[in-house]
């Protein structure tokens, strides 16, 4: 299995790597599963910037809307994906031990916008046009997001470590709609 702290690095250079080209996933087994998931966020969070225009026209946005809702839901899968992977690598206990209340598919996903916010956050702190409060404000931002991100990735890592440990469990609820 791969540890968190791989998972986010590898989060934050395809972040970077795909705003410089186009993006594709070339992991294998596990890894392929966090760049899926990824690429959904990535496209996502680009489509949702789409939508907030309003010089495109009503057909811009139309598309974009459509294709939210589908990376969403691909994004959605791809959580569920890893959560399997997991279920089958760490065999969590179904007994009486603590559960907790969110997957770390769930907990990855979150990592994986956390990686996102944090690379346009620094976008942002480098501004050349931007005013000196503007990246000020947006120093102080990245720093809150870069602290919720190691915070997120520690307590999944743990929550990992538990679960092999037999001390922690999750239940994974596939969803439907």
């Amino acid at each position: 299995m791969v540890s968190v702290p791989e998972i986010a690095a590898l989060q934050t250079e395809l972040t970077r790597r795909w705003h410089d080209a186009p993006p594709a996933v070339t992991g294998q087994g596990f890894l392929r599963l966090i760049e899926e998931n990824h690429l959904r966020n990535f496209s996502l969070w680009h489509e949702e910037d789409v939508a907030r225009r309003d010089d495109l026209g009503f057909e811009a946005v139309y598309r974009a809307k459509r294709a939210i809702d589908r990376f969403n839901q691909e994004r959605n899968n791809f959580a569920e994906e890893i959560d399997k992977a997991l279920v089958a690598g760490l065999q969590p206990r179904t007994g009486d031990c603590p559960r907790n209340s969110e997957t770390p598919g769930m907990i990855i996903d979150r990592l994986s916008i956390l990686a996102l916010k944090e690379f346009h956050m620094h976008e942002e702190t480098v501004r050349a046009d931007a005013s000196a409060e503007h990246r000020a404000k947006c120093t102080e931002k990245l720093d809150r997001i870069r602290r919720q991100r190691s915070d997120l990735a520690l307590s999944l890592t743990q929550l990992l470590d538990d679960v092999a440990a037999g001390r922690r469990t999750f239940s994974v609820y596939f969803q439907f709609k």
